[in-house]
């Protein structure tokens, strides 16, 4: 299942990334609504304060071998709206796809560290979250707000939905 991270300061910016997402992979199956970014100023000089992070899920059936190239083109949207001039930050808007199965939840990233394997045309991967003795866990590497329960819930229900997606096509 594809999930999509997006984050801003801007509820246009983020309105902007759900409409460019609902048009390139269907409208989403699930959406978590929008969660205070708080755990971290790292964004800050970028982005600006008062971030807020949504998530969406859409229809099962993502192949993971399209990571890189989902990546690159959120990147893409991201320039866009920058050059847009879709806020006075240097990156007024932030999305980051992964995809989640029964077992884990992967991230994409252009940045490589020793947690991350190299998918393809510059993007890595990280396995973020994995899903064991029912519920999700973090790693030592996860971001403090994936370990957050609100997100998990979300990421939950995710689970869920995909479960019974696989079960209603074994039975079909």
């Amino acid at each position: 299942m594809l999930i999509v991270a997006a984050f801003s300061r801007h509820d246009g910016a983020l309105d902007w990334a759900r409409r460019r997402a609902a048009n390139a992979w269907g409208e989403p199956v699930l959406d978590s609504g929008r969660f205070d970014f708080r755990e971290t100023d790292y964004y800050r000089r970028s982005m600006g304060a008062g971030l807020k992070k949504e998530f969406w899920g859409f229809a099962p059936g993502f192949n993971p071998a399209r990571l890189p190239e989902v990546k690159l083109e959120t990147n893409a949207w991201e320039a866009e709206y920058a050059d847009r001039g879709g806020g006075p930050e240097e990156r007024p808007l932030n999305v980051d796809p992964g995809y989640l199965n029964l077992g884990k939840l992967v991230l994409a990233s252009t940045k490589d560290f020793t947690h991350r394997v190299y998918l393809s045309r510059g993007i890595y991967a990280e396995v973020t979250l994995s899903y064991r003795h029912g519920r999700w866990r973090h790693h030592a590497w996860t971001f403090p707000d994936y370990q957050r329960q609100d997100y998990q819930a979300f990421f939950a229900e995710c689970r869920r939905y995909l479960h019974d997606w696989i079960r209603e096509r074994r039975t079909a």
